[in-house]
């Protein structure tokens, strides 16, 4: 069995965002990338998937300007067999996303797809359901275990009442959890492989999809600053404050 894995570039959780001075966007001039938190559970999924001999090849994709191969050598490091890369200079909003990686899945034909829930940075959430949408496939979404049995695979999924379980037929796209498993770190040696690993890269054009912006950005502001908290003395001290000063009594 193949797995497809989606992957994506994002700054770095550990950096500190900046937005530009007009307001237009996030500040990216030397700002440290990385491989998205959600995508990088993903990838180690399928890894230990390939490891325990239920798949054959892990594939690695993601969309966006040359520096997102990167993030896809980063991948292969951790064991990925190897890449695709759909070359776009802007980086394309969710459904143009879906939109490419159905085509990539017609032509790869995966057994199992298995991608981030959401990216760190848009927060969208929305690229796995309109991708199981685009090809007719079965969905697991946030996923906090996965088993494979036989043409099936059996998707644990996090919900506000607890946990459900869902059983559904492959070819199937599963979105990842944080809970699903712990991300290994890439060794050197694996480091080295990986840049040897083959890296496809491909057009919109040459997958044939017309990127095409249904939403437009207006501005990007960042969060208001908020005052330090304050400690009181008494019961009676505080009810005075809520009462007096935040006026919430």
């Amino acid at each position: 069995m193949k797995i497809l894995v989606s992957v994506k570039r994002v700054i770095d959780y550990n950096v500190k965002v900046r937005v530009k001075s007009d307001n237009t966007d996030v500040d990216l001039a030397n700002v440290k990338m990385a491989l998205n938190p959600f995508c990088e559970i993903a990838v180690e999924e399928a890894v230990r998937l390939k490891e325990a001999g239920t798949a054959s090849e892990v594939v690695v994709v993601s969309i966006g300007p040359k520096p997102c191969q990167e993030q896809i050598r980063t991948a292969l490091a951790l064991g990925a067999d190897r890449g695709i890369q759909v070359e776009t200079e802007e980086m394309p909003e969710s459904l143009n996303v879906a939109k490419l990686l159905a085509k990539v899945i017609e032509e790869e034909q995966p057994g199992l797809v298995i991608m981030g829930k959401q990216a760190i940075d848009s927060d969208n959430n929305q690229t796995g359901q309109m991708l199981a949408a685009l090809t007719d496939m079965p969905q697991g979404t946030f996923a906090s275990e996965v088993k494979i049995d036989g043409d099936k695979v059996n998707v644990t999924r996090e919900v506000d009442g607890g946990l459900q379980t869902v059983e559904l037929n492959m070819p199937a796209i599963v979105t990842t959890d944080l809970r699903l498993n712990e991300p290994r770190y890439a060794s050197l040696p694996n480091i080295m492989k990986a840049k040897r690993k083959p890296l496809d890269v491909k057009t919109p054009a040459e997958l044939g999809v017309e990127l095409k912006a249904h939403t437009k950005l207006l501005k990007v502001t960042p969060p208001a600053e908020r005052q330090a908290g304050i400690k009181v003395a008494s019961v009676d001290e505080l009810v005075e404050k809520l009462k007096n000063e935040a006026k919430v009594l």
